[in-house]
């Protein structure tokens, strides 16, 4: 469906520009929306996944500076959901033996065990996403987003 008419407006986008740009909001909120939706019944958030993917995809223990470099959504405060994790038992954190200033955290077995819980249904929700989509098209949106990415981090405001 046309998003002029999924958001039932007599008129036309002002430019090209704008229609893209409301495009990518409307479809990017419906991909937040179903994946918290599928988060939440784990317990989890977005972000807190994003956090024990990120540990198990590095096989390491990583620094909060290191998790937030990795995270697909920038999260002003990697320590508090870090904190959250903790008190969830998904992570722990350990004190570098080197310099006490420095922190790491690992993924504990019941934080892989969530996760691993996890990846089949959220892999069913990215296949059900995609359907519309061939994989030439796929591959097409990926260059296209890639674009659109390099021109927002070329962009002063």
């Amino acid at each position: 469906m046309k998003l002029h008419e999924e958001l039932k407006r007599s008129e036309p986008f002002a430019t090209s520009e704008q229609e893209t740009l409301l495009n990518l909001l409307r479809a990017g909120d419906q991909i937040d929306n179903r994946l918290s939706r599928l988060f939440r019944e784990h317990g989890l958030t977005l972000s807190r996944f994003n956090v024990l993917r990120s540990l198990i995809v590095a096989d390491r223990t990583l620094t909060c500076g290191e998790i937030g470099e990795r995270m697909i959504q920038v999260v002003p405060a990697i320590t508090s959901l870090v904190d959250k994790l903790e008190k969830q038992g998904l992570v722990e954190r350990n004190r570098s033996t080197e310099d006490r200033r420095v922190v790491y955290v690992s993924i504990t077995k019941q934080g892989k065990k969530l996760a691993d819980q996890t990846m089949k249904p959220l892999a069913e929700l990215e296949q059900r996403l995609m359907k519309k989509l061939n994989k030439s098209e796929r591959k097409a949106l990926i260059r296209l987003l890639e674009k659109t990415r390099d021109s927002i981090s070329q962009c002063d405001s």
